[in-house]
């Protein structure tokens, strides 16, 4: 007697659901990995080198644009302060400080490094 229809189709046996390994590779499994390997190795070798330095030059625009703040405020506050600091009018806080920043700049000029084709 055969196995009685549980539905309008026969269900299959439990050792009839087992995949059956199929005896050709799997090219497009296959095809496909080898395309994601060559993508990874180029970006590896040219996107990723490139995002870094792409970031240093952002970071470095930044902190150039927030260190020149800083320094101008900080010379503002210098010229407040040195004008507290003398009596009189703003112009001698100026003076001083141009005096100073006068000198720093003859003795930096003086220890520069001169091309050994240049003579004094």
């Amino acid at each position: 007697m055969p196995p009685p229809l549980r539905h309008l189709r026969q269900v299959a046996h439990d050792d009839e659901l087992l995949p059956v390994k199929s005896p050709t590779p799997d090219w497009a499994s296959q095809t496909a990995d080898s395309i994601e390997k060559v993508v990874v190795t180029l970006r590896s070798k040219t996107a990723d080198p490139l995002e870094r330095i792409v970031r240093i030059v952002v970071y470095g625009v930044l902190a150039a644009a927030l260190g020149m703040t800083a320094l101008v405020l900080l010379l503002a506050a210098l010229v407040r302060a040195v004008d507290i600091a003398i009596p009189g009018e703003v112009w001698s806080a100026h003076l001083a400080i141009g005096g100073i920043f006068t000198l720093l700049g003859l003795f930096l000029w003086a220890k520069r490094r001169r091309p050994s084709g240049e003579d004094a």
